[in-house]
């Protein structure tokens, strides 16, 4: 009989281990889909979603865009002039959400994405050294959204179209 209740005992504590590793290996978006937002005067993307399917630990959410920068050249005496608009580049953003925020394996997030770097005189394209560069916009083809949990890593795609006048 002591036997049968140490087999029946392990099988349990296997069953909840297993059934641990299954749960938090089906993270996924849920319903409705995120929703992206670009702050032109800020040149940040912010997506916000929930998330589903999660285990019981710490999770990074990381937001990846690739954009195509729109610039403008200033002389020292302030005048303006379009740049060449240098080539694609990546903005990213990151949060971090403790395990004590998830409930019943669903989170809700937001996350916004840092200014990208303003590109040299050269790299925009401005006449000489005396001119200076500016990011005035932001075009995006789509970002990407990374989840990371533990030793689950899942990665989604998302189309966001904006373009710069």
């Amino acid at each position: 009989m002591k036997r049968i209740r140490t087999h029946v005992l392990i099988a349990g504590i296997v069953l909840a281990i297993a059934a641990g590793v299954v749960y938090a290996a089906s993270i996924h978006l849920k319903n409705p889909p995120p929703t992206a937002t670009y702050d032109n005067n800020s040149l940040t993307l912010t997506v916000c979603g929930a998330l589903s399917g999660l285990g019981n630990e710490n999770l990074t959410v990381t937001v990846s865009a690739t954009v195509t920068p729109t610039t403008i050249c200033k002389n020292q005496g302030g005048n303006a002039a379009p740049g060449q608009n240098p080539a694609q580049t990546t903005i990213q953003g990151v949060t971090q959400i403790p395990a004590s925020k998830i409930k019943n394996g669903n989170v809700s997030f937001c996350v916004t994405t840092a200014v990208p770097d303003q590109p040299t005189w050269d790299q925009a394209g401005c006449a000489n050294p005396n001119w200076s560069a500016q990011i005035t916009c932001l075009a995006f083809t789509s970002y990407t959204i990374t989840v990371v949990q533990g030793n689950n890593t899942v990665i989604i795609n998302e189309p966001f179209t904006s373009s710069c006048p």
